[in-house]
């Protein structure tokens, strides 16, 4: 049977990562700001923008770039409600397009969560539609993401703190799972590494939500719009920006065919949801990931043949060995005994593990903490 006492179930978290509270505050305050200078330096006269190291050099100038009006300045109204739109049309999409259930593995509690898997009908379905108004309206909509893209970030980023506040007083609800490593009684570094293992509203997985669809979805979205800001320009879209846009989107479509293999990964059977997994993938993935595209549509870069068929090449090779890699470890995760590959030689690093063992003498489940060397 599975641990029933709370501090057996939950124990403390006794160590920390990302140098602690200290390193949590650093992060939620630093990396948001880092996302948005990225962007802003990104301009027409040069990345970083000329114009912006000038007026940086001026200290006077730096200290009133963190004054309310400046930062109150970063919010586009127009621009949340479009995010938040976004976000609710994925949650439809979730909801309506049929798919089916898979289990996830067993948790420490004994039990097994099930997910709906339909990210990828969900990506194809926002890839045809993209096409329809393109074919209908023409490519001007999809201006409004480079021109509101800033505003788009700071959504996301304000979306992502409210989502992590949720789920973190959320955590405190009696019967909630903890993550191991998110149980440590400091509010700023729980908040940030994520307290709730599996935070959930009704059969709705928030965390497995998140992880794919807003971030991936939004990336390969972002990438056609920053596409056809190039054309917008240039009257053509150069080959260096079509590999990006195709490269970038079939990793994006092959994550989401693949969905159900996340669930075998750290992030959805050991982390919590926090701070840092809702702002990774709806702030980090979809507009930091993206930033080479909008690069490209500002500063086109064209290629000659030897280096198109060098990209080719480089892409083939890197992805086979990603994808047979990934493959073959959500395959030992799911059948660790089986005998295709019972008998591969295994790397053996030092990592923690945590089981479940049935003690033999007092006949209930207990924690182990082990360290495989």
């Amino acid at each position: 049977m599975p641990p029933k006492n709370e501090s057996v179930l939950n124990p403390k978290t006794t160590k920390y990562e990302f140098l602690g509270p200290i390193g949590a505050f650093q992060m939620i305050t630093v990396l948001p700001i880092l996302v948005c200078v990225l962007h802003l330096s990104c301009q027409f006269d040069g990345n970083p923008s000329r114009e912006l190291i000038i007026y940086l050099s001026n200290i006077n100038n730096v200290k009133n770039l963190f004054t309310l009006s400046n930062i109150l300045s970063l919010f586009d109204l127009t621009a949340f409600f479009a995010y938040i739109i976004y976000l609710a049309y994925l949650i439809v999409l979730y909801y309506l397009i049929p798919g089916h259930w898979v289990e996830g593995t067993q948790l420490r509690d004994g039990t097994k969560l099930k997910y709906k898997v339909n990210g990828f009908y969900s990506m194809t379905l926002t890839i045809i539609l993209i096409i329809i108004i393109l074919n209908t309206k023409g490519y001007e909509p999809f201006l409004f993401i480079d021109e509101h893209f800033i505003g788009l970030i700071t959504s996301s980023i304000i979306v992502a703190f409210f989502l992590s506040l949720y789920v973190y007083l959320d955590s405190f609800q009696e019967g909630k799972l903890l993550a191991i490593g998110g149980n440590s009684g400091n509010a700023i570094y729980d908040f940030m590494i994520g307290r709730e293992l599996n935070p959930r509203i009704g059969s709705f997985d928030i965390k497995y939500f998140v992880e794919l669809r807003p971030g991936l979805i939004g990336w390969t979205i972002i990438n056609i719009a920053m596409a056809i800001k190039q054309y917008h320009e240039l009257g053509y879209v150069t080959i260096g920006m079509f590999l990006i846009v195709i490269f970038q989107g079939w990793y994006c479509f092959d994550a989401v065919y693949n969905e159900p293999a996340v669930l075998t990964t750290m992030d959805i059977t050991t982390d919590g949801f926090g701070w840092m997994l809702s702002f990774g993938n709806l702030t980090w993935v979809a507009f930091l990931y993206a930033l080479q595209a909008r690069y490209l549509a500002l500063h086109p870069v064209h290629l000659s043949q030897f280096q198109i068929v060098s990209i080719i090449c480089l892409q083939a090779v890197g992805y086979s060995i990603f994808r047979g890699a990934n493959n073959e470890k959500n395959f030992f995760r799911n059948n660790p005994e089986d005998p295709k590959i019972k008998r591969m030689s295994i790397l053996s690093i030092s990592i923690h593990l945590v089981e479940y063992i049935e003690s033999i003498t007092d006949n209930h489940s207990v924690i182990v903490m082990t360290k495989q060397i």
